[in-house]
């Protein structure tokens, strides 16, 4: 085949967003509230729901991994777009139906090999600079992360933390990527200079420093849990430090940079508070894991799938404001899981507040699919 006959394929083949995005939205939106029924009250749930495990493992894996690959992996052939598609619900059903079995870790295997076999090689390749290849190695160690967490022999709170901080990983890396370009371009309409952007060395250093941690916290001991909750401490401060940066403030009129913003400060927080959980205080352990997962990363997955879907469509990440109105879902319900967790006072009326306004943030972002799936590109870029 021909170069031009490749770009011209190349050129028709839908991004995998357009099709992953919407699933893993549906998938959130029903999953996490049903896991909490079940958790609950007992009501009737796949085998898979019935632990807080579960809970966590469907939100790091089933979910998050899929805008993940919907994310890296851009325009792809649909035969592949549909394969994907197939082990993804493979893993799924084998998970929640018994988590362990065969199918659950062959599904685990089969969706991180092609999500890493598909993605890792081409940002290998194409970036220039050393610190743009980066994101090859975080996949590997991801997928890795996600293979290990589907073995029945690691189902625990120790994979799920090294899952949560691969994760962290890859959230720190990608929404650098994405907020300091954008918050740039904005300022330069406005007549300013953002000279912090990249940051490359707090990015470096904070990098490295959740190496460290991920090397550190599986070690036996007291010691090595303390030293890598030193450790996520300095990066969660880090992490606030990049962010001030940035100086969010001046883009007040761009709904979905704060967003983005928002979602980066509670990853800022989530970090630092999981680091004083593992230096002195378990009890914060619950408000940490919940400020990383439904605040960061709920808040900036379902941003970047709402920006990614409206930038191809309208070329404007603001064309459909019920985006916003999602995104502050998001953070209303980050709020009803970490602040009762500092106060100590979590209850089932939290937790079912928490989750409504999970599922209606997602419900909301689908619609905003929908709303944008037919349209015609609208105005250039502002």
């Amino acid at each position: 085949m021909s170069n031009a006959e490749q770009l011209a394929r190349k050129k028709r083949n839908k991004p995998a967003s357009y099709y992953l995005f919407p699933l893993a939205a549906a998938y959130a939106a029903l999953l996490m509230p049903w896991s909490i029924l079940a958790l609950l009250y007992g009501v009737p749930a796949p085998a898979g729901l019935y632990s807080a495990f579960g809970h966590a493992h469907e939100l790091l894996i089933g979910y998050a991994m899929l805008v993940v690959a919907g994310y890296l992996l851009g325009p792809l052939e649909g035969r592949k777009i549909l394969l994907l598609i197939g082990v993804w619900l493979l893993a799924r059903i084998g998970f929640l139906s018994l988590p362990g079995g065969l199918m659950a870790v062959a599904g685990a295997v089969l969706v991180a090999g092609l999500t890493a076999y598909w993605t890792v090689p081409r940002f290998a390749r194409s970036a220039k600079k050393w610190r743009n290849k980066t994101t090859a190695p975080l996949l590997i160690v991801l997928c890795s992360l996600l293979v290990l967490a589907a073995q029945p022999a690691w189902q625990g709170q120790s994979v799920l933390l090294e899952l949560l901080l691969g994760l962290t990983l890859l959230m720190f890396f990608m929404g650098g990527r994405i907020i300091a370009p954008a918050v740039a371009g904005h300022l330069l309409r406005q007549q300013r200079t953002l000279q912090a952007r990249v940051q490359p060395n707090i990015e470096g250093a904070v990098l490295i420093l959740l190496f460290v941690a991920l090397a550190l916290y599986p070690l036996p001991g007291l010691l090595s849990e303390q030293l890598a909750g030193a450790v996520v401490l300095s990066c969660g401060l880090l992490t606030a430090l990049r962010l001030a940066r940035w100086q969010l403030w001046h883009c007040l009129d761009r709904a979905d940079l704060l967003l983005l913003g928002a979602g980066y400060a509670w990853l800022a927080l989530g970090l630092s508070l999981l680091g004083c959980a593992l230096l002195f205080k378990p009890a914060l352990l619950s408000a940490a894991v919940h400020a990383i997962t439904v605040g960061a990363l709920g808040t900036l997955t379902l941003t970047v799938m709402a920006r990614t879907q409206l930038m191809q469509r309208f070329r404007d990440p603001n064309a459909r404001p019920l985006s916003h109105v999602a995104g502050v879902l998001m953070n209303c319900a980050a709020l009803l899981r970490v602040i009762p967790a500092l106060l100590g006072q979590q209850s089932s009326a939290w937790l079912l507040s928490a989750a409504v306004f999970w599922s209606l943030s997602f419900l909301l972002l689908l619609r905003v699919f929908w709303q944008s799936r037919d349209e015609q590109t609208l105005k250039p870029s502002a």
